[in-house]
């Protein structure tokens, strides 16, 4: 069978520190509890994406990943699996302070896995919000440590308010945690190999401190790389896309349409014309962060907003998203 853009059911993660505001904004229908994260896109053992469109519907990623790779992937087959995880996370609360390890250290974890450098898009944020990332200067692994068994880590850390809109790329090995009342999209390798250093001395709902990995966790920090600062939102360029990661996990890219009608009475000297997406034999996972966009296909609907997740196959034909106001999407495809 042919593929076609594909939406999928979205898995959702019920943490401690998880708010409201994956349905308030982003319309998800997360009940009458509050929910961490969104998993839009993934394929990880049994969690796993379906699909919720077209006559495909049931089918697992990983399912697509062994019957239609080449269709699937591209350049990119063949893949023991989907290679990206793509989610939508808010942070009601404060996170732990973590790291994700790098390829080769999460091979060694018992069960073994990918590493994981993610990147996230803030599509929210609540003043005086944070976002720690990355040890300020002058801050070793020893003085570190120090710092982390005296329960004091976050004055090691780099730390900033965010602005929505802002992009924070995240190595495997840097030191982190999202700070509460920030809402994001996060594009990552097909990881959840985490591993906390600190938790704010709370418990979990059975009582009792979550665990930490602290030892696990020095180890895997990289502290030569610094504090990470945040690429700020700009201006977009006239019918153009903003590159906002290129690394060797994931390229992720950003695109602002407006009506042809808006942008002729703007500043910009070009109006923001329709926008083509994918056709390049890679897959592509596109996202809609603000506004309404449409995708031209008999297999979607006919406008998608804020919080709806496309899967595009690399064998899928260039695709015009338009819009009748304005529209944020992300673009996410390896490399």
């Amino acid at each position: 069978m042919p593929l076609y853009p594909l939406r999928f059911a979205p898995l959702f993660r019920r943490y401690l520190w998880g708010g409201r505001r994956l349905n308030s904004v982003l319309h998800k229908p997360i009940g009458p509890e509050p929910c961490a994260e969104s998993w839009e896109i993934v394929d990880r053992g049994a969690d796993q994406s379906l699909v919720i469109n077209g006559p495909l519907a049931g089918t697992s990623l990983h399912e697509l990943v062994v019957g239609h790779g080449p269709a699937l992937l591209g350049l990119h087959h063949p893949q023991p699996r989907f290679p990206l995880l793509f989610k939508l996370i808010d942070a009601d609360q404060v996170l732990s302070v973590q790291v994700h390890p790098d390829d080769a250290r999460a091979a060694q974890m018992s069960p073994p896995d990918l590493g994981k450098t993610e990147a996230w898009v803030v599509l929210a944020a609540e003043p005086q919000s944070a976002i720690y990332a990355g040890l300020k200067r002058g801050f070793d692994r020893a003085a570190f440590a120090r710092e982390v068994h005296r329960g004091t880590c976050e004055l090691c850390l780099h730390r900033f308010e965010p602005r929505a809109g802002d992009c924070i790329f995240i190595p495997a090995g840097t030191v982190h945690a999202l700070g509460a009342g920030v809402l994001i999209a996060e594009i990552q390798q097909a990881s959840d190999a985490t591993l906390r250093l600190f938790d704010w001395n709370r418990v979990g709902a059975d009582g009792r401190p979550r665990a930490l990995h602290v030892a696990e966790a020095l180890e895997a920090i990289d502290d030569t790389a610094g504090p990470i600062a945040p690429l700020r939102a700009a201006q977009p360029r006239p019918a153009g896309v903003e590159r906002l990661v290129a690394c060797d996990k994931f390229i992720l890219d950003r695109q602002t349409l407006k009506s042809e009608s808006l942008a002729s009475g703007s500043a910009l000297a070009t109006p923001l014309r329709p926008t083509t997406l994918g056709g390049d034999g890679r897959c592509h996972i596109i996202a809609i962060v603000a506004g309404q966009a449409s995708i031209e296909h008999p297999e979607l609907p006919p406008v998608l907003g804020p919080g709806e997740v496309v899967l595009l196959p690399a064998d899928s034909p260039r695709l015009i998203a338009t819009t009748d106001a304005a529209a944020t999407l992300l673009d996410a495809y390896l490399p």
